[in-house]
């Protein structure tokens, strides 16, 4: 079985173009997540799947794998699936979708999805989230929140805060961290499958599996990794990094 990680990276955000190209602390960000995702425990290869040739010329000026996608995918996860084909996966394989914009990223966290799939043949996808525990971040639009079940199988992931609470008492939110685990044959079927009602009204890429029935592992993990969202997102990300004692 072999398992890689795939970081997805477009040039035209909408909110902030050119993001994976964003310096901080003097270099590229998308450098910054490629090589933390080199140290994450299992991985036999990591690439960078892009339609952006400065983006594919910046990977491979710091000597990183690149595949070159379509430009018309939808999500990261469209993009995976025709990386995965470019790389000639089996249905077996398994694949990690690294977040480009979490260059604070602790390499544990993404081990945690491989190790999930590898003890469950018959799960097709897991994912990460943490406790909440500022209720103002529960409300933010920007942090993704979800819901699960006694197993651990998620049953929505919403910007809204979720579960809300009626009577105004204290929450109990989770946030959902980006990063992704895939047996390839799920990838495949992933592709085929047109974007759901749900993802297209809350713009979240893994309601379309949830609305397809496709069963989703939430495993919790400790600590936040500060994501880029924003230009203004740079700062709080290189002050976690200057407190890891990264450059």
């Amino acid at each position: 079985m072999t398992v890689v990680a795939i970081i997805p990276a477009r040039y035209a955000s909408s909110r902030f173009p050119g993001k994976p190209l964003a310096l901080i602390g003097g270099q590229p960000m998308i450098r910054l997540v490629y090589q933390l995702a080199l140290k994450i425990p299992g991985l036999e290869a990591v690439y960078v799947a892009t339609d952006s040739q400065e983006i594919a010329q910046t990977v491979r000026a710091f000597g990183g794998q690149v595949l070159m996608t379509k430009s018309e995918h939808q999500t990261g996860t469209d993009r995976l699936g025709e990386a995965a084909d470019l790389l000639a996966l089996t249905d077996s394989d398994l694949v990690l979708n690294v977040q480009g914009d979490q260059p604070a990223l602790n390499p544990n966290h993404p081990a945690l999805l491989v190790q999930a799939l590898l003890s469950d043949p018959n799960l097709p996808m897991a994912t990460l989230a943490v406790p909440l525990l500022d209720p103002a971040e529960a409300n933010d639009p920007n942090h993704v929140k979800v819901v699960f079940n006694h197993q651990n199988l998620a049953l929505y992931f919403s910007l809204a805060p979720i579960p809300w609470p009626r009577d105004g008492g204290p929450g109990s939110f989770y946030k959902h961290v980006g990063l992704y685990g895939y047996r390839v044959g799920f990838l495949r079927q992933y592709l085929k499958w047109p974007q759901g009602r749900l993802e297209v009204i809350e713009n979240l890429e893994q309601l379309r599996a949830l609305e397809r029935g496709v069963p989703i592992k939430v495993l919790l993990a400790e600590g936040l990794s500060p994501e880029v969202d924003l230009p203004q997102d740079i700062a709080k990300v290189e002050a976690a990094l200057s407190g890891h004692g990264q450059k």
